[in-house]
């Protein structure tokens, strides 16, 4: 999916978060923003898992992760995790 969006995207340059790419679902544009790319949270926490539990993985995820904002380019977090 990432690859298709790079090369859709070709003169936008993405900020990605790094060990996630397989967890990117599709692509944000909102008004006078830049592009942005959108991760699914449960692939992301899917990604974790295979290191550590999910009470951990979702921890981690929400403090290192989803919860640094590092300008207008940040990646948008799909919370899809819903049962």
């Amino acid at each position: 999916m990432l690859e298709q969006i790079i090369e859709q995207y070709s003169d936008v340059k993405f900020l990605k978060a790094d060990g996630f790419d397989e967890a990117v679902i599709g692509v944000c544009e909102d008004f006078n923003k830049p592009p942005r790319l959108i991760y699914s949270v449960t692939k992301c926490l899917d990604v974790l898992m295979k290191d550590m539990k999910y009470d951990e993985a979702l921890e981690y995820f929400t403090y290192n992760v989803s919860g640094a904002y590092v300008g207008e380019e940040t990646p948008v977090w799909c919370w899809d995790n819903f049962d």
